[in-house]
């Protein structure tokens, strides 16, 4: 069976992990270090700061921020819900903004109608997505935030190892030069994978610091910080050493040793995961020409060269008269798993009462087309003329 993703974890991955077990540190320790600076050198950020996931990261983003009630925070509609979900978790409200149709992704002129679409509502950051690898317009959208005084954060949780060209400039995703912050993803569908895991990359050093106590219970143990003078120092005025205080709510989110431990070991060898998938992508677009425009890859964007998360096509089902459901119950009994990304989050029952008159045509027309096919690392080229015999197939019989 072709899965839609895995993960490919090697000898040289295990022996990581086993050297972190036989270590003194499972978690807290210096592997994790490690493994920030090494991510952070990569992307070319000043700092990274690793969590449990890449949920955790955007929730810790939006805490960083200090999102509350009467705030407001820009997602375009075309992502997984836990873009969303960690705006509602600070008690702040979701402005959700429309993509292209055939891209999945938020344009300026989308977050441009969202924030007039906002009023007199205090709309304090802005979520891009790079959705399938892919990145979305993050010049064009910065200069808008910043006009209006709104941070970035940039989902790249699909996006490690993509590149984009500016000003004749290669410029990784994560190096945050549009961004306040960029978060990642490494759960084992990912182009890298800590098993489950995630990170936030900042050039901020005070965001840096935030995000550090926010993943350990917002715990401080530096004397400097202290409020409660009294309990925090002996008589004669040093630090007692067990002492720590916690000055606003924070929650475990840190990231193991062990995670970590694996995350490095993948990261030494990113280069050949991206060349893969590069190379899968491509011959996935030359046998697929065949097929269009009934079934066609999502639209590429120019100047962004993009490490594909996910392989997504566009199917016209209802000039191939078969439904979505029917052809991966075809594919599947062929060996091929597929997946959906994703129901738009306005869609959402818990959404849709709680903003009921929201309208995103973008969104639900990339929704009904879109398709995931297998892609991932391990493939083998003969995997990808499976795939695209078995939809020929389909589209033939039909």
């Amino acid at each position: 069976m072709l899965p839609y993703g895995r993960q490919l974890i090697e000898d040289d991955d295990i022996a990581a992990v086993t050297a972190v077990l036989r270590s003194d540190y499972l978690t807290t320790g210096p592997v994790v270090e490690l493994f920030e600076l090494a991510l952070a050198a990569r992307v070319g950020a000043a700092r990274a700061v690793s969590c449990s996931s890449g949920t955790a990261a955007l929730h810790m983003t939006a805490m960083a921020l200090d999102l509350g009630p009467d705030d407001w925070a820009v997602v375009p509609a075309m992502t997984f819900m836990g873009t969303a979900n960690v705006v509602r978790m600070t008690g702040a409200e979701v402005l959700f903004a429309d993509v292209d149709a055939d891209t999945g992704l938020m344009r300026p002129d989308d977050l441009e109608q969202v924030i007039e679409r906002a009023g007199a509502r205090r709309v304090r950051a802005v979520y891009p997505v790079h959705l399938n690898g892919q990145t979305a317009d993050m010049p064009a959208l910065a200069k808008i935030a910043a006009k209006r005084g709104q941070a970035i954060v940039e989902d790249a949780a699909h996006a490690i190892g993509t590149v984009t060209k500016e000003d004749g400039k290669s410029v990784s995703v994560g190096s945050g030069r549009h961004s306040a912050m960029t978060i990642f993803s490494f759960h084992p569908v990912k182009t890298i994978t800590a098993g489950e895991g995630g990170a936030v990359t900042t050039n901020d050093a005070v965001l840096a610091e935030k995000l550090s106590r926010l993943r350990n219970h917002c715990i401080t143990r530096h004397p400097d910080d202290f409020i409660d003078r009294e309990a925090a120092f002996d008589s004669k005025g040093e630090p007692n050493p067990w002492y720590h205080e916690m000055h606003r709510p924070g929650l475990n989110y840190r990231a193991s040793d062990i995670h970590c431990g694996l995350g490095l070991s993948q990261l030494k060898k990113i280069d050949r995961f991206i060349a893969k998938r590069r190379a899968l992508t491509r011959r996935y677009d030359a046998k697929l020409a065949a097929l269009a425009p009934i079934v066609r890859p999502v639209r590429r964007v120019p100047g962004c060269d993009a490490t594909l998360h996910l392989y997504a096509v566009l199917i016209d089902f209802k000039t191939l008269g078969i439904e979505r459901a029917e052809v991966m119950r075809r594919l599947k009994s062929a060996g091929i798993g597929t997946q959906v990304h994703y129901i738009p989050v306005h869609r959402q029952p818990y959404y849709r009462s709680r903003y009921p008159d929201v309208s995103l045509p973008g969104a639900d027309a990339y929704y009904a087309r879109e398709l995931s096919l297998p892609l991932y690392a391990s493939m083998a080229d003969a995997d990808v003329d499976r795939v695209v015999e078995a939809l020929t197939s389909i589209v033939e019989d039909a």
